[in-house]
C-alpha cells in the first residue's frame, strides 16, 4: 500500500470541565490548510478529541438541511456535539439515538465567540458510536490518568505547557479535585 503522507492527529481524551474552560485556538503554519488546535488549561494541544459520556439531548437545529446537535454528559460536565451534511454517518447516529445512551465521540474541537466575548466550545463529530457503561468507565479512568499526567507536565518548560500556564493560570488543585470527583463517580456505581 502506498503511503500518502497523511497522518491523522491523535484524538485527546479530555473531560468536559477542561474542554469548557478551553478558549485558546492556534494554527500551526500559515496557510488555510494548516491544522488548527485548541490548547487546553492542562496543556493538551487538541486537533481532535475523544470523549465518552451519556447522550442526554439531541435535536435537529438545521434550517435548510439536517444539522444535529447533542449534549453529552461526563462526570465533570457537558459537551455539545454537532454533525451535519459533511458528517453524514455521525449525523445519522445522533438522529437515531434515543437519550439517555452511552456514546463515544471522536471529533474536532471548535470555538465560537459570542457578541459578549464569551468563548463557547463544541465538538464537530467525525464519528459517533453507542457504547456500554464499562466502556464509559474505562474512558473516565484513562482520561483521569492522562489529565493527571498533563498536570505534572504543566510544571515543565515544554512550549505548550508554558503557553497554557501563561494563558489560563491553571488552578492545578482544582483540576486534581475534578479528576478525583470523576473517578469517585465511577467507583460509586
Amino acid at each position: 500500500m502506498a503511503d500518502s503522507g497523511f497522518i491523522r492527529e491523535v484524538a485527546h481524551r479530555i473531560f468536559a470541565f477542561e474542554f469548557k474552560d478551553s478558549n485558546l485556538q492556534a494554527r500551526e503554519g500559515q496557510d488555510q490548510y494548516s491544522p488548527q488546535y485548541l490548547l487546553t488549561p492542562t496543556g493538551a494541544k487538541c486537533n481532535r478529541v475523544f470523549v465518552v459520556g451519556t447522550l442526554t439531548e439531541n435535536e435537529d437545529v438545521g434550517s435548510d438541511a439536517e444539522f444535529w446537535r447533542g449534549r453529552i454528559v461526563d462526570p465533570t460536565g457537558a459537551f455539545f456535539v454537532t454533525a451535519g451534511q459533511y458528517q453524514p454517518e455521525a449525523a445519522q447516529v445522533l438522529a437515531k439515538t434515543a437519550p439517555p445512551e452511552f456514546i463515544a465521540v471522536i471529533g474536532k474541537p471548535t470555538t465560537y465567540t459570542t457578541k459578549e466575548g464569551n468563548v463557547l466550545t463544541s465538538i464537530r463529530a467525525e464519528s459517533l458510536q453507542i457504547v456500554d457503561g464499562a466502556t464509559r468507565d474505562r474512558w473516565v479512568a484513562e482520561t483521569a490518568k492522562l489529565t493527571m499526567a498533563r498536570l505534572e507536565k504543566l510544571k515543565g518548560t515544554e512550549p505548550d505547557a508554558v503557553k497554557a500556564r501563561e494563558h489560563y493560570a491553571t488552578n492545578v488543585e482544582q483540576y486534581r479535585e475534578v479528576v478525583e470527583m470523576a473517578l469517585e463517580s465511577v467507583r460509586a456505581q
